[in-house]
């Protein structure tokens, strides 16, 4: 009865890893010419390509502020000064000022999950993608249905080994073998996997293509304050309290 427990637990775990793999190596091998950054990739898809849907809203939220037409409180608040002034934003900004609500006013979290699911952050993601800068969404998603079945196959091995020990006490091979210590081989093939996506895949994949991330390397060092944060994220903004609020860490 073990040896068919253990069989299970083998097919799932090599199933899920083989999938994985093949997932990471499709949104790893997406074509595209490499280009610079100054020549076809702009602030808002510079923050998309170095942090996703996320990096955008908070550099199209420092950018606002900037210009005072949005407001961050240390709370994490964001209010609008000026609902119906669009002037000189493009279509991100404008549409994160949509995104505050008919208030004008919302937390950044909601700020964040109402601007991600707009369309102007969702075509800034497709053109990127057509253009071989970004993971297409659709190799993403494979990637994350990927790590889903590796947590199940490990879930599954684990209760499979539970069920031999339950159902058989502490068998032991011809050779005198604990059978238990065979559950290891796909315990380890499936907890590789899992930390293997953890390194090279989270949140699942990056969000740029090899080409992208060649962009987002030629960025220098000394770049403009909102570029520096479109790239690295708000780590290196000077202003504590903004940095603080973006990064969720104010205080009461």
């Amino acid at each position: 009865m073990w040896i068919l427990l253990l069989l299970v637990a083998c097919a799932a775990a090599a199933s899920a890893g083989a999938r994985l793999c093949l997932a990471g190596v499709a949104a790893g091998g997406v074509p595209g010419e490499r280009r610079g950054p100054a020549a076809e990739v702009g602030l808002y898809e510079t923050a998309f390509l170095a942090g996703g849907p996320g990096r955008v809203t908070d550099t199209a939220l420092v950018a606002l502020v900037g210009r005072r037409r949005v407001l961050l409180a240390h709370t994490g608040w964001v209010t609008v000064v000026a609902p119906d002034d669009e002037d000189g934003l493009d279509e991100v900004e404008c549409a994160l000022m949509a995104a505050a609500g008919p208030d004008g006013q919302a937390s950044l979290a909601a700020i964040r999950a109402a601007h991600a699911a707009t369309d102007a952050v969702r075509a800034l993601g497709e053109r990127l993608a057509a253009a071989g800068l970004a993971v297409p969404l659709a190799a993403r998603e494979r990637v994350a249905a990927g790590v889903r079945q590796v947590r199940g196959a490990t879930a599954l091995t684990l209760a499979m080994a539970a069920a031999t020990l339950a159902l058989n006490g502490s068998p032991r091979t011809a050779g005198g073998t604990p059978a238990l210590l065979w559950y290891v081989l796909p315990l380890l093939l499936t907890c590789s996997c899992w930390a293997v996506a953890g390194v090279e895949f989270y949140p699942y994949t990056r969000w740029a293509s090899a080409a992208g991330q060649d962009a987002l390397r030629a960025i220098p060092r000394a770049a403009p304050p909102l570029l520096a944060l479109a790239a690295r994220g708000p780590r290196v903004l000077p202003d504590p309290g903004i940095r603080a609020a973006l990064r969720g860490r104010h205080r009461p």
